[in-house]
């Protein structure tokens, strides 16, 4: 490949991958083309996007994006990214799923928020709790203490009521 080639092809890396700083890196070498197109769809489904890159290319567009330490990832071996989804939690999970159902799938590591993570990370990244779960743990924190006040507001108010209510009742009865 001329070097011209190999610049237009790196141009074209960072040009897919500008704005992305979260991905993760699996070995898809050896996986058939029904099992590839099944895998390929189903997280085109969820919205996660993989492309298989050249190694080379890869570590110099990486380089040239300001993501030196995710170079190390395309060390050796057939690498696919994957990308996408609302949170790299979301492709972590989409990924390890698949690799359990096809056996060829090897999961390399992951880049999140500037720290390269290992294979057992990716596996780790893949139990914890997406975006949007956090986000409905934080309202259900910030709504607690909230109810426990209105609760407390509304205790003695009905309690009140309810000895008024008992009050009206009895004179009713006694005329």
């Amino acid at each position: 490949m001329s070097r011209f080639v190999k610049g237009l092809l790196k141009k074209q890396l960072e040009k897919k991958y500008e704005g992305t700083n979260e991905f993760v890196v699996l070995s898809t070498e050896g996986v058939s083309g029904n099992d590839n197109n099944s895998m390929r769809g189903g997280l085109t489904e969820k919205g996660v996007a993989i492309n298989v890159v050249k190694n080379s290319l890869m570590r110099l567009a990486l380089k040239e994006m300001g993501l030196d330490n995710a170079a190390e990832l395309f060390s050796a071996g057939p690498c696919t990214v994957a990308f996408g989804g609302d949170s790299v939690v979301d492709v972590a999970k989409e990924v390890v799923d698949w690799s359990k159902k096809i056996k060829a799938i090897e999961l390399k590591g992951a880049y999140v928020d500037g720290e390269v993570l290992d294979h057992e990370g990716v596996v780790a990244l893949s139990k914890m709790p997406s975006r949007i779960e956090l986000q409905g743990q934080i309202v259900q924190i910030a709504q607690s203490p909230g109810s426990n006040v209105a609760g407390s507001i509304v205790a003695p108010a009905s309690y009140i009521a309810g000895c008024v209510k008992t009050i009206v009742e009895n004179a009713e009865e006694a005329a």
